[in-house]
């Protein structure tokens, strides 16, 4: 337990004296200096530099030893995967991208070859990385293996693609949903720290959300829990048969393709997409530039855009507020976060007026490549719980 907390305390404060890390446990110098013997012969500590200014001679100073475990991440999406290592610290080493667009190819290629590049980048070898968790639309079925709720991801659905993984992959691997991700990226590094109970409300190229609830994602049975966009909303044609369509009432009424549609019903002429935009694809950075340019000059048009939109968002999250009663609700997602603090403010006064409770919504922070980064954070938990434990050294 105090090799942990001395751990924990170097990876939260960086380097510091035997003196401040037997200060902040309250273990005595002896004790203090025999941890610090007992870590840096387990290669989990080293020794960095000294601490002056002070009388007397100067401290040595201790780290965490980063490199003493490295881990990965994969996000999946229909275009592209993206990869990344990160050090035991969450520097991030390597990345890499591989474009998929419109390609089943073979899965088990395309997430080594990713994995690999992101591997090279970082100047180490598969055989470091201590885990890797691989982020994708829907969710794989805990009972069945089966990628449910992502028929739009080609290649992945084959009943024996895990096992086929497990055995090209060296070290333990992970599935989690691409929303969960950014939700476990928000609750560890942004807007969610501190909070136990709440909803992450992702758009991008799917209305999604993250549902975290005593501090734990709440996956539901089938992996399913979250799958928002399938979810029947007032005041809209009921979509049947939504697993086949791959879309249902929320996704229709709010998804990213919406946004255009809204536009030009109001007579606004879409702009030319963002340089920025090129990260996604044609659909998201055409709402993306709309909603931009609406959230730069809310007025006429453009604020009856954001107005409409908002309203959209709003009908769904408040059937999530009413059942959950989250404490707040992060909003995430290329599209939610185009339009900035006017459809924050929209969206605000449209959920009060229609949800029984009214959760603090909060932009999340965590804007450059959520998921990615939650894949990161997720690996690094687990392999932090691993490595800090010194009872297995």
């Amino acid at each position: 337990m105090n090799d942990r907390a001395a751990l924990e305390l170097l990876l939260a404060h960086g380097p510091l004296s035997r003196t401040r890390i037997g200060r902040l446990t309250g273990l005595s110098k002896p004790t203090a200096s025999q941890l610090l013997a007992r870590l840096e012969a387990a290669g989990l500590v080293i020794a960095t530099g000294t601490a002056s200014g002070r009388p007397g001679p100067n401290a040595q100073l201790y780290a965490l030893n980063a490199a003493a475990a490295h881990v990965a991440g994969l996000d999946v999406t229909p275009d592209r995967i993206r990869a990344a290592v990160a050090d035991l610290a969450g520097e991030v080493a390597g990345t890499f991208e591989l474009p998929t667009p419109g390609r089943a190819g073979r899965v088990v290629d395309q997430v080594t070859r990713a994995l690999d590049g992101a591997v090279r980048a970082a100047g180490l070898e598969t055989s470091h990385i201590h885990r890797l968790v691989i982020a994708t639309p829907g969710a794989f079925d805990p009972h069945t293996g089966a990628l449910r709720y992502a028929s739009h991801l080609p290649g992945w659905h084959s009943p024996t693609l895990l096992d086929e993984l497990a055995a090209a992959l060296p070290m333990p691997v992970e599935y989690e949903n691409d929303v969960n991700l950014a939700a476990v990226a928000e609750q560890r590094l942004g807007a969610a720290r501190g909070h136990e109970d709440f909803v992450l409300l992702w758009n991008e190229d799917g209305l999604g959300a993250a549902l975290v609830l005593g501090g734990r994602l709440h996956r539901g049975w089938t992996g399913g829990a979250g799958e928002v966009g399938f979810l029947p909303v007032t005041g809209h044609p009921l979509v049947r048969q939504v697993t086949r369509v791959n879309s249902g009432g929320y996704q229709e009424l709010a998804g990213v393709q919406v946004v255009p549609v809204l536009a030009a019903e109001l007579g606004i002429e879409a702009p030319e997409p963002a340089e920025e935009s090129s990260a996604y694809g044609a659909e998201v950075a055409a709402a993306v530039a709309l909603l931009s340019r609406a959230a730069a000059r809310p007025e006429g048009a453009h604020l009856k855009l954001l107005r409409s939109y908002a309203t959209a968002l709003a009908t769904g999250l408040a059937s999530l507020v009413a059942v959950l009663d989250p404490e707040i609700v992060v909003l995430s997602g290329a599209v939610i976060g185009a339009g900035g603090e006017p459809l924050h403010e929209l969206l605000t006064a449209e959920l009060a007026d229609l949800a029984p409770s009214r959760p603090r919504l909060v932009t999340g922070e965590v804007r450059e490549l959520p998921v990615l980064r939650g894949a990161l954070e997720s690996a690094l938990a687990a392999t932090r719980d691993e490595v800090f434990d010194t009872t297995r050294r």
